[in-house]
C-alpha cells in the first residue's frame, strides 16, 4: 500500500539493540523480567515514559503508531491486537467485532459494542469511525498509515469530508454498524481496521490543524497538557469502560511522556533507578554502547527486557541497474555476505543483535516457514560467490558499485562490515553516507544511482502480507515506495494480489510462504538478521513485556507497583 512515512524498523527509526558481555534473553525469560515484573501491577500512580522524540502525535489521521504503543492510550480502533509472549498475534475486537464478509472479502461489516463513550460522555457511533477514516484522506491530515486509502472503493480520488463529500463505499445503516466496500477482495481487512485511521473522530469535528493537541479520547486516557519538546500529560478518561476493552489495562492514574530526552541520559537515569525514575521506562531502544555500560550492573540488567525477535535487516540490490540486473550476480551476493560480521557491527554481540535471517517473512508471524535457499556458513562462502560471478560473466570480479546508507543507527559501520565481506568475493563498492532525510528521499526516488543499500523492516500489522507487499510489489518502486531493490516481477505481482484476496488466514499463509521462496530465488535482497530490541525500565514498573510480535512493549498493559 502507499504510505508516506518512515517504515517502522529497527534500523531507520530508532537505535539498534545489542552490547558486549550481556546474556540475551527473550522478553518472557524470568531472569530478564526482574522483581517488578514478577509482582502484580496495581491501579494508581504516575507512569513516566522517557523518549528522545520532540513530539507526540495523537491525531489518528497523521499517526503510524502501533495498536500497542502511545496512540492506544488515547484512542481505540475498530479492531486491535492480542499479542501474548509465546503466541502468534491475533486480531481481536476493540470498538467493534473483527468483521464479517459474505462475498469473498470485498465487503466487510463490523458491529460496534454497546455503551461506548468519548471522554466528554457522548456516544461513539459508527459514523464517527466513518468520519475518522474519511478525514485521513484530506491532504492536510495525511502522513499516517495508508493501507486503506487505495483499497476502499472510490478512495483513489477522494480528498476528505471537509467540503461535504462523503464516501459512499462506507455505509452506516445504524449507529452500531459500519460496512466497507473495497475495490477488490482483501483478506487482511480486519488487520487494516486496526491501523490508526480507524479510531473514531466525532462526526464533523477535527478540521483544525492542532487536533492532535486536544483529540477527543475514546481510550482510557485523555490529553490534559501537551508541550512539544517537553511533555505530554495524559489523565484518566472517566467515561472509558474497562468492561468493553480487553486490550487496555488503564492502570496508572496518569501517564507522563517526557520528550526530547537524550538517549544516554535516559539510560543513566533508568540505571540509577532513583526517585520518579523508578516509575519510568524508556521508549527508545537501548543502544550498543549503553548496553555495554550495563554489563556490570546486576540491578539494571534485571530490568532490561530484550525482544525474542524483531525487524528483518536486509541488503537490497538494485535489480534495475547492472550488474544486479543479472540474477546470478545477485545470488553470488547471498554467499558473499558475512552475516556474523554484520551481527557484530550491529550490536557488538551476535546473540543480542538477533538471529541470522534466511527468509523474508519475519519471526512471530503466523504461517511463517523457516527455510534457507542459500545454505552456507553464517560467515559466508566467498569462493562459492566467485564461482557464481564467473558463471555470470565476471571472472575478475566487479568494481565501482555505489553503496548508499543512512548516517543513522550505526549504518556506516554495518555497511563497512558488508563491504569487507564482498571484497573477499571480488565485489568492490564505495560507501556513500547521507543524512537521514536525504537518504530516505534518494533511496525511494524514481531512478536512484545506488547499487546496494541497507535497510530493515518490521510489518505494520502481524501478517506476511505486510512483510512481502511493501518491499516487493512493483507498485512500490519509486514515488516514495519501499521497494528499495526496485524488484519487478509480473508473476509475483499477480501472486501478491491473489494472496491478498484470500480470506482464510491458513490458506493465505501458504501463498505468502510460496512468495517468500519465489522472491528469494530471484535474490533481490539478502536477509541479514532478525533484529532484537532492548528496553530498560525502573524498578516500580510492572507487566513490562514484549510479545513475539511486534518487538515493542505493550504500553496499554504496563502498570506500577506501590
Amino acid at each position: 500500500m502507499t504510505r508516506s512515512r518512515t517504515p517502522r524498523v529497527v534500523a531507520t527509526a530508532t537505535a539498534l539493540v545489542g552490547a558486549l558481555a550481556l546474556t540475551a534473553c527473550g522478553a518472557n525469560d524470568q531472569p530478564q523480567q526482574g522483581a517488578a515484573d514478577q509482582a502484580k501491577a496495581e491501579r494508581g500512580g504516575v507512569l513516566r515514559i522517557l523518549g528522545e522524540s520532540q513530539s507526540l502525535n495523537f491525531d489518528p489521521a497523521k499517526s503510524s503508531s502501533l495498536p500497542i504503543t502511545s496512540l492506544a492510550l488515547v484512542h481505540r480502533r475498530l479492531t486491535g491486537w492480542l499479542n501474548e509472549p509465546g503466541q502468534d498475534a491475533k486480531v481481536v475486537p476493540d470498538l467493534g467485532d473483527t468483521g464479517k464478509t459474505d462475498d469473498g472479502g470485498k465487503t466487510w461489516t463490523f458491529t460496534l459494542k454497546e455503551g461506548l463513550k468519548y471522554a466528554d460522555g457522548t456516544p461513539i457511533k459508527a459514523d464517527d469511525v466513518k468520519w475518522g477514516v474519511e478525514r485521513s484522506y484530506a491532504p492536510a491530515f495525511s502522513g499516517g498509515l495508508g493501507y486503506h486509502k487505495q483499497l476502499i472503493e472510490g478512495g483513489a480520488d477522494y480528498r476528505g469530508p471537509f467540503e461535504g463529500q462523503r464516501l459512499d463505499s462506507i455505509k452506516v445503516p445504524d449507529d452500531r454498524t459500519i460496512v466497507f466496500t473495497l475495490s477488490r477482495p482483501y483478506g487482511d481487512w480486519p488487520w487494516v481496521a486496526s491501523t490508526p485511521a480507524f479510531a473514531p473522530v466525532p462526526s464533523g469535528k477535527g478540521a483544525e490543524a492542532d487536533y492532535s493537541d486536544h483529540a477527543v479520547a475514546s481510550g482510557p486516557y485523555k490529553v490534559e497538557k501537551y508541550q512539544k519538546g517537553v511533555e505530554a500529560r495524559l489523565v484518566r478518561n472517566e467515561n472509558w469502560d474497562s468492561a468493553t476493552d480487553e486490550l487496555r489495562g488503564g492502570l496508572p492514574d496518569e501517564i507522563l511522556f517526557q520528550l526530547g530526552q537524550d538517549t544516554s541520559v535516559i539510560s543513566q537515569r533508568l540505571t540509577a533507578d532513583s526517585g520518579d525514575d523508578r516509575f519510568a521506562f524508556g521508549s527508545s531502544f537501548v543502544s550498543p554502547a549503553q548496553l555495554a555500560q550495563l554489563a556490570g550492573n546486576p540491578s539494571a540488567k534485571q530490568r532490561l527486557v530484550t525482544s525474542k525477535t524483531g525487524a528483518l535487516a536486509y541488503l537490497a540490490l538494485n535489480t534495475q541497474k547492472a550488474p544486479f540486473d543479472n540474477p546470478k550476480v545477485r545470488q553470488a551476493v547471498q554467499y558473499a555476505v558475512d552475516k556474523t560480521s554484520y551481527q557484530i557491527a550491529s550490536a557488538g554481540n551476535a546473540e543480542l543483535a538477533g538471529d541470522v535471517a534466511t527468509t523474508l517473512i519475519t519471526q512471530g508471524i503466523a504461517g511463517r516457514e523457516q527455510f534457507d535457499l542459500y545454505q552456507t556458513k553464517p560467515s559466508g562462502d566467498p569462493e562459492k560467490a566467485k564461482s557464481l560471478l564467473a558463471e555470470a560473466g565476471f571472472p575478475n570480479g566487479i568494481s565501482g558499485l555505489e553503496f548508499l546508507v543512512s548516517q543513522t543507527n550505526n549504518y556506516p559501520e554495518k555497511a563497512e562490515a558488508v563491504q569487507a565481506a564482498l571484497v573477499k568475493a571480488g565485489i568492490q563498492s564505495e560507501i556513500r553516507v547521507l543524512e537521514s532525510d536525504a537518504y530516505t528521499a534518494e533511496s525511494r526516488a524514481d531512478n536512484p544511482n545506488y547499487a546496494l543499500t541497507l535497510s530493515s523492516w518490521q510489518p505494520d500489522f502481524p501478517s506476511a502480507n505486510a512483510n512481502i507487499q511493501p518491499l516487493f510489489d512493483s507498485k512500490e518502486i519509486g514515488q516514495g515506495g519501499y521497494n528499495l531493490s526496485r524488484y519487478s516481477n509480473p508473476e509475483v505481482d499477480q501472486l501478491i494480489a491473489a494472496a491478498q484476496a484470500t480470506v482464510d488466514p491458513v490458506e493465505a499463509g501458504k501463498k505468502w510462504v510460496e512468495l517468500d521462496r519465489k522472491i528469494l530465488a530471484d535474490s533481490p535482497v539478502v536477509p541479514l538478521i532478525y533484529t532484537r530490541n532492548s528496553f530498560l525500565h525502573g524498578s516500580k514498573v510492572a507487566d513490562f513485556r514484549i510479545a513475539d510480535f511486534p518487538a515493542y512493549p505493550n504500553y496499554a498493559r504496563v502498570g506500577l507497583l506501590k
